[in-house]
């Protein structure tokens, strides 16, 4: 009987920009297919790299896209190795920067890896969580201080030596910054020899990026073979687009879906997505078969918005967003709407709506509400707020109202 080619199993394929090497598809070192193949006769997990660097407090729905390959390599009995970048971090990727990163504290670092951690699942049930924290030997949690801390010089100029300024001057970013004379500081051409020697510590048979990591991910396996290990596959994802359709998911942009956010706010917010992106969403950011869909993209909108909010809080809460929004974004405030709630307690009153809108948080800005109102994205019970100097004389005439910006965000007023 001829011997078959393996191929990629489909929950590994979906969603996938990239994969890399792909050469002989029957060799475990040059096909990925081969390499799963070889450890499940071998009987051991795979051991799936992904390197975060906590250079912020937020996990939005566009870094939630490596997360969740990574959870469905653990659901297939794979173990994650998840790398908490807190030595990187202080130097910072210059990817996609056209400047040098501010170098961050060890304290500040600290801090962002705790709240990261905690929105991927920690302490939660695996059912709800970003990533299986429960079951044993699915998940390695490590930071790269391990290894990199204890550097000697002697061993930073050997991993030094591994590299040529060409290569460097070959990533988009330095290439560019090298054109127009921006400079470019010595410590960042060693962030990618850094987060590659991570591949080298922990063994990695996979690492996960996103596209714009590809030279970082290369980098990895090109340090593996230096330093006689296994060579690791590099898996691209694609880069979410925001709630914009234009601009990748950025918080700078306001274009975001954060992990923490309400289920109201979440549903709302993705059931306006563009039609242009709803495809993207469904495939990267949920289990749904886009065969099985309406065709109607509305109906399309809907279905995404309720699986990705029923992923992160649960069917039971996801279906009453989606009543709630239905009732609210009709434009009458519903006593009866589960809405988040945002306290007037620090509001100075008598209180002009710019800046009532800017101190309860539902804008970030006076001068962002003053352009919102005029706008006409604003509205108060229903009504849409004309006046970005109207003033309310108290707490009392707001209390228990509905504050609305655009169709995706709503606050109920308290005192």
């Amino acid at each position: 009987m001829p011997e078959t080619t393996p191929s990629l199993p489909s929950w590994l394929a979906r969603g996938m920009a990239d994969l890399f090497p792909a050469g002989d598809p029957k060799d475990p070192d040059q096909a990925l297919a081969a390499r799963l193949s070889q450890a499940a006769l071998e009987g051991r997990p795979l051991r799936v790299k992904l390197g975060i660097d906590p250079t912020g407090s937020d996990i939005h729905l566009g870094h939630s896209i490596l997360f969740r390959k990574l959870r469905a390599f653990q659901d297939t009995g794979h173990t994650a190795v998840l790398i908490i970048g807190d030595f990187t971090a202080r130097i910072g990727d210059p990817t996609g920067k056209s400047a040098t990163r501010v170098q961050l504290s060890k304290q500040d670092v600290a801090a962002n890896a705790s709240t990261y951690l905690r929105q991927l699942g920690q302490d939660q049930p695996k059912e709800t969580a970003l990533l299986d924290f429960e079951t044993p030997g699915r998940l390695e949690v490590r930071y790269n201080s391990e290894w990199l801390e204890g550097m000697d010089l002697p061993a930073v100029i050997g991993l030094l030596g591994t590299g040529t300024v060409g290569q460097m001057l070959a990533k988009d970013d330095f290439s560019k910054r090298y054109g127009s004379g921006t400079p470019i500081a010595l410590h960042e051409f060693l962030y990618p020899l850094l987060q590659g020697y991570d591949s080298v510590a922990v063994n990695a048979d996979v690492e996960l990026g996103g596209t714009d990591q590809k030279f970082n991910v290369a980098m990895g396996r090109d340090l593996q073979r230096h330093f006689s290990k296994g060579t690791q596959f590099g898996l691209l994802l694609p880069i979410l687009v925001g709630l914009d359709g234009v601009q990748k998911m950025s918080k700078s942009l306001g274009n975001t879906v954060g992990l923490e956010e309400d289920p109201l706010s979440m549903y709302s917010k993705l059931e306006k997505v563009g039609d242009a992106a709803i495809n993207d969403y469904v495939t990267l950011l949920t289990d749904l078969e886009l065969e099985a869909l309406p065709d109607n993209p509305r109906d399309k909108q809907k279905a995404m918005a309720l699986a990705v909010t029923a992923n992160r809080h649960g069917m039971e809460a996801a279906h009453k967003a989606q009543t709630d929004a239905a009732k609210l974004v009709g434009g009458a405030g519903d006593a009866a709407a589960d809405v988040p709630e945002a306290s007037l307690a620090e509001v100075n009153f008598p209180a002009k709506a710019f800046y009532l809108l800017s101190a309860v948080g539902i804008c970030a800005s006076s001068s962002e509400a003053r352009r919102q109102i005029k706008g006409g994205a604003a509205r108060l019970e229903g009504e849409k707020l004309t006046d970005p100097n109207q003033e309310f004389a108290s707490a009392d005439e707001l209390k228990g109202k509905v504050l609305q910006l655009g169709k995706k965000t709503f606050r109920r007023l308290t005192a």
